[in-house]
């Protein structure tokens, strides 16, 4: 019999999304690719309202399409997974609030916003970017050793967007000095993925990799999460808080 997993998709299911259509697919194929059972539950971001709404999973995937919501529900998914060393990915709106999170409860910002939401917010962490990444593809450098480098078993791979808003480069020394990694950036240094040391899985990228399961392709990111959201379950990985 296969091992079980249980993954919650925080976000707000839109059958329109892409990604939406695109993420249970990738689980369920990631699953079978690592002979991992996969059940999957939607959590809608304004369901969220304290930390047993997530207990019960033994990852957690933040999905695309904000704003959320409830952005304060996203921020308390992604706080959990984190403080609770929970497998972690998130993926273009994802990366956004994993990104927001850390600056207001690692770092202490407490005004750190979306610029999407907040406009005029003076420490817009994520903010809107020079060229709109919506339905496009481009190169993706990863640095070598890290997780997303491993689960590709490569350097380079082109990514897929559709997003209007990323890592404020204001913030990206102060925001990266200390466990938070950039782990990925396209051809001209813009950031594009981040990574947690110390966490056995925390993976948030700009760039949106379940697309490929919308051709049916395999997703290695995927693979590598539900790989470690086993490790979790079978008490290999860090244990529930």
């Amino acid at each position: 019999m296969k091992a079980a997993v249980k993954v919650g998709l925080i976000g707000d299911f839109d059958s329109s999304v892409p990604a939406h259509q695109a993420i249970p697919w990738a689980l369920t194929s990631a699953g079978d690719e690592c002979g991992v059972q996969v059940a999957v539950e939607w959590v809608p971001t304004d369901e969220i309202r304290g930390t047993g709404r997530l207990s019960r999973f033994d990852g957690i995937w933040c999905v695309p399409a904000s704003p959320y919501r409830s952005m304060d529900g996203a921020l308390l998914g992604i706080r959990y997974a984190r403080e609770s060393k929970v497998p972690f990915l998130g993926t273009c709106g994802g990366f956004q609030h994993a990104v927001i999170e850390y600056a207001r409860n690692v770092l202490g910002w407490s005004d750190a916003e979306h610029a999407e939401t907040s406009p005029e917010a003076h420490r817009a962490v994520i903010s809107l970017l020079e060229c709109s990444l919506v339905e496009a593809k481009d190169l993706v450098r990863l640095l070598p050793g890290s997780r997303i480098a491993q689960a590709y078993g490569a350097t380079a791979i082109t990514a897929e967007y559709r997003c209007r808003y990323g890592l404020n480069t204001e913030f990206r020394a102060a925001l990266t000095e200390g466990p938070l990694r950039v782990t990925a950036e396209d051809r001209n240094g813009a950031v594009r993925a981040i990574e947690l040391h110390g966490n056995a899985f925390f993976v948030a990228t700009l760039f949106q990799p379940e697309r490929a399961a919308l051709r049916r392709e395999t997703v290695p990111l995927a693979v590598a999460f539900v790989e470690s959201c086993a490790a979790q379950r079978l008490g290999e990985g860090p244990a529930h808080s």
